[in-house]
């Protein structure tokens, strides 16, 4: 006896995938040229794109900020006064009256140098103020007596005149318009030309430094007999006008 077998069949696919491949290589080929075009534009448009790809974090984009910062402004310094400027100090001075003069000051004997002699400090009755260009020096005499014994400056060069004079004014405070400084205690003395020598405390800038100071007892001003600041004012309040002053070599 035969008996036949029947096995089951199995779908045959080989026509059908032989005729389908063609256009699944062009499809596959197609998206991978798509993908590499898109990776190209991502790398040339955008960095953070191709940061993206690439596996590393895109930069930050932040606005910038700015804003105005208030520098305060140094202040500014005055330089101190150059040593030994000089400048002049027979200048026109202010005309005033005298008020409020400060009362007078217990007179104070210092005598640290011999008085030169002098005629005319002999004979004085009252009031002698006697200047010693040669020892840098002032002296003030009360009926011969020494009362004042003062280190003072003249003018460089010889530039304080040698003779005899009279007290011709006293200002405060005296202005010399044409430096700009100001000389306290001006005991005017004599005039040359338009402009007026006097006795005075060390002048005051505009700064308000006192120009020479420190260098009293040496030849510093163009005529006038500069003092300290308090032996200015004691002469000052002791002085009267038309007290005699000799300046001598």
């Amino acid at each position: 006896m035969q008996y036949s077998v029947r096995y089951p069949m199995t779908p045959n696919y080989s026509s059908k995938n032989k005729k389908n491949s063609p256009g699944l290589l062009l499809a596959i080929l197609l998206s991978a040229l798509m993908i590499i075009l898109t990776v190209c534009v991502a790398f040339t448009v955008s960095p953070s794109v191709a940061s993206a790809l690439a596996g590393s974090p895109s930069p930050t984009s932040q606005p910038l900020s700015w804003s105005v910062a208030v520098i305060a402004k140094p202040p500014h310094t005055h330089s101190t006064v150059p040593a030994f400027t000089p400048v002049p100090t027979n200048i026109p001075v202010r005309a005033s009256s005298v008020t409020d003069v400060p009362s007078p000051l217990k007179m104070n004997l210092v005598s640290n140098l011999p008085a030169p002699t002098s005629e005319s400090q002999s004979n004085s009755v009252g009031k002698y103020i006697l200047v010693s260009i040669s020892q840098q020096h002032l002296y003030a005499y009360d009926n011969g007596q020494l009362v004042y014994s003062f280190i003072a400056s003249t003018g460089i060069g010889n530039s304080t005149r040698v003779g005899t004079f009279n007290v011709l004014d006293k200002i405060p405070d005296s202005y010399g318009a044409t430096w700009n400084i100001w000389m306290p205690n001006w005991l005017g003395i004599y005039w040359s030309g338009s402009l007026e020598n006097g006795i005075h405390a060390l002048p005051i800038l505009t700064d308000g430094n006192r120009l020479w100071a420190g260098f009293l007892g040496s030849p510093i001003s163009f005529g006038c007999v500069v003092l300290g600041i308090d032996n200015a004012l004691q002469l000052y309040n002791w002085a009267d006008i038309g007290t005699p002053v000799e300046i001598q070599r």
